[in-house]
């Protein structure tokens, strides 16, 4: 007897399966299987190399478990295909929720994304609003909280969290699991190429937790943007969309060309070149006057420098053709 069957659903409902991602999140998984266990027909959840008990708790929650092969690099793309595969081994979903690892579902999401993806079969991706469990904890929390606040409608892309229609998801390929970060607006420029859409729905979808308290995870994380910019726009920058064109040619300014400027020429030209660092604040007033708190116009604005050695370091990486690991934040 199938699961739609002892739970005396009608076998119209579409099969709804859910794939979980992550590494030592430790309580955070406890929370995300638990929001999914009841919810979807399978549960499969994709660990990369947890050193944290993180197999062990998934076992103990009755879970599928797919454990990642520890010799290749670990990214994202390559965790949720792995859980696709491992799909494979039964009978196919019709909806996808991928969710990752330190996430929780809200109640009533799975009901809302599946309804719409029924009533629209050209739509491939459906998600909600990703908040920050904790965003008052730090600025960094609250800036992360903000990043999820997008508009409402057809999107270009969505994040990690989303649901999908697995005929769609098989129709372009997958995830890319080169890319060691923006994978899903990757994928989503793939699925729009075919035709597909996406759709940003007006409901809550899941709670999130960076957990980032120190300024070392910040420089990280948009360090691994840097880089995941320059890879998306050599994947798809010419494209009539020029995928990451604009953001990578941002943080190439901000974050490598106006400092080398300045510091070369001080040295070679007189110190009036350091006169150059003053576009610093005038970017950061600009953002104020825009509606930016403070603590968050300096941030976006000094963030550009650690995206540009992001950028400098793919493309060394890509021109070296040196091995490409995960940029881990937490």
């Amino acid at each position: 007897m199938s699961a739609t069957e002892a739970s005396g659903v009608s076998q119209t409902v579409p099969r709804v399966a859910a794939i979980a991602i992550g590494r030592n999140e430790g309580a955070r998984l406890v929370c995300c299987l638990m929001s999914l266990k009841d919810q979807v027909e399978r549960l499969i959840y994709v660990d990369s190399g947890s050193t944290d008990g993180s197999l062990e708790t998934a076992q103990n929650l009755g879970v599928e478990l797919v454990e990642l092969d520890t010799s290749q690099p670990f990214t994202a793309a390559r965790a949720r295909n792995a859980g696709y595969a491992c799909l494979q081994g039964g009978e196919a979903p019709t909806f996808i929720q991928f969710l990752d690892g330190d996430c929780e579902v809200q109640p009533g999401w799975i009901e809302t994304a599946t309804a719409y993806l029924e009533a629209h079969p050209d739509v491939a991706v459906v998600c909600g609003r990703r908040r920050e469990r904790f965003p008052d904890t730090t600025i960094w929390n609250r800036m992360i909280d903000a990043e999820w606040d997008s508009p409402v409608g057809e999107a270009k892309a969505c994040g990690g969290d989303a649901m999908m229609r697995a005929a769609a998801f098989e129709d372009v390929g997958g995830y890319n699991p080169q890319l060691i970060a923006g994978e899903e607006p990757e994928l989503c420029v793939r699925l729009r190429q075919a035709g597909w859409r996406i759709f940003r729905l007006d409901a809550e979808m899941t709670l999130h937790d960076a957990a980032m308290t120190r300024l070392s995870q910040w420089w990280r994380r948009s360090r691994r943007a840097g880089y995941a910019y320059a890879q998306g726009a050599a994947m798809h920058g010419r494209t009539p969309e020029r995928h990451k064109v604009t953001e990578t040619r941002r943080a190439i300014l901000w974050g490598l060309i106006i400092p080398l400027v300045a510091v070369g020429g001080a040295i070679t030209f007189g110190a009036f070149m350091w006169a150059l660092l003053a576009l610093y604040p005038v970017q950061i007033l600009r953002l104020i006057w825009r509606g930016r708190p403070l603590a968050q116009a300096v941030f976006l604005t000094l963030g550009k420098l650690p995206e540009g050695l992001g950028v400098a370091e793919y493309w060394i990486k890509r021109l070296m053709r040196h091995e490409v690991r995960l940029i881990e934040y937490k």
